[in-house]
């Protein structure tokens, strides 16, 4: 580490560019970044993981009491590969950094799947892979969203955006199911479509923060029925209220469109249970109605989420946890 500049240093001797240093800590990258040849054990690699997702509160469900115990280490290592490789594309701080980095970690991957990992996670995942026949390209599709966000801050139209969520959303849904053994088709099919329904109300709840943080825009623009869509969102931003009398009457109108295309996807839940084993239908269950609550309260909240972000609060969350335990033992009847 370098102590002067509050930054990681061990990316320098393959000229790689510095990284804060809280996210080089948090990510692992001030011990096992470029450059680094000495893997851990695979004890210690999993209690890192662990500790990665034990610390994510705002993932109320991913590590809840429903996942089977058998999956509970296979859980905490692909959370910790998609927390980090989101925290390289999201925290980094600029896109030509975080693409540096994200190829980079796109790299480790390909060594980890040809037998040479190095990083904890990558030593967490092996023998995860290999247990339940795992396939790259499901990480693979993951990286290359969150490169895509690199390049790629707007999109004009929903088919495009779609896309996106296919190698941003849905590849998570299926290690979810591939970790479970459980493999149907038609699972997978109604699990890509909760995945992109949940991925879509990440977007428009955090409408307001995209824009902000990371210059991101992903309402399509072919759905707002208005001029000047950024330059007028931005304006609300700062002002804190719509900068005219029919932006805001615009804003509704088109996010209550993307919302009324969302929330069918959540419909999939039921061919989803069908499909898969009574032990795990519960667990899905609960990543399904946590996303579908939330658009609910988006639509609450009169869809007016260029002016906050609505959310569902800690008894809410609660609740659904409960009900889900409720429908996990009916299923063990």
């Amino acid at each position: 580490m370098d102590d002067r500049t509050g930054h990681a240093s061990t990316a320098r001797a393959t000229a790689m560019p510095d990284l804060p240093r809280t996210l080089a800590v948090r990510a692992g990258l001030d011990r096992w970044g470029p450059g680094s040849s000495a893997p851990c054990s695979i004890e210690h690699a999993q209690a890192w993981c662990a500790r990665v997702a034990g610390g994510a509160a705002e993932n109320f469900s991913v590590m809840s009491g429903l996942v089977p115990t058998t999956a509970r280490v296979a859980f905490q290592a692909i959370y910790a590969f998609c927390r980090i490789s989101d925290d390289l594309g999201d925290e980094v701080g600029d896109c030509a950094t975080a693409t540096a980095w994200l190829s980079w970690w796109r790299e480790s991957l390909h060594r980890a799947f040809a037998g040479d990992a190095v990083h904890p996670i990558f030593v967490a995942l092996q023998p995860v892979v290999k247990r339940h026949g795992l396939a790259c390209e499901p990480f693979d599709a993951l990286l290359r969203a969150f490169l895509r966000d690199q390049v790629q801050h707007r999109y004009e139209r929903w088919d495009d955006l779609l896309s996106y969520c296919r190698e941003s959303a849905d590849p998570v849904g299926r290690l979810v199911l591939g970790v479970l053994d459980e493999h149907d088709p038609a699972a997978l099919a109604a699990s890509d479509a909760i995945c992109t329904a949940l991925q879509l109300t990440n977007h428009w709840q955090d409408a307001r923060r995209d824009l902000v943080e990371r210059n991101r825009i992903y309402l399509p623009a072919e759905l707002f029925r208005g001029e000047q869509l950024e330059e007028r969102f931005r304006s609300t931003i700062e002002v804190g209220h719509a900068p005219d009398r029919e932006f805001l009457s615009q804003w509704r109108e088109c996010l209550g469109e993307c919302v009324a295309r969302t929330a069918p996807m959540f419909d999939s839940i039921g061919a989803l249970e069908q499909a898969v084993a009574p032990q795990h239908r519960a667990l899905l269950w609960l990543f399904a109605e946590g996303g579908r609550r939330t658009l609910a309260r988006i639509e609450a909240w009169n869809f007016e989420t260029c002016l906050d972000r609505p959310r569902l609060w800690g008894a809410e969350k609660a609740w659904i946890v409960l009900q889900a335990v409720i429908r996990a033992r009916r299923n063990a009847r």
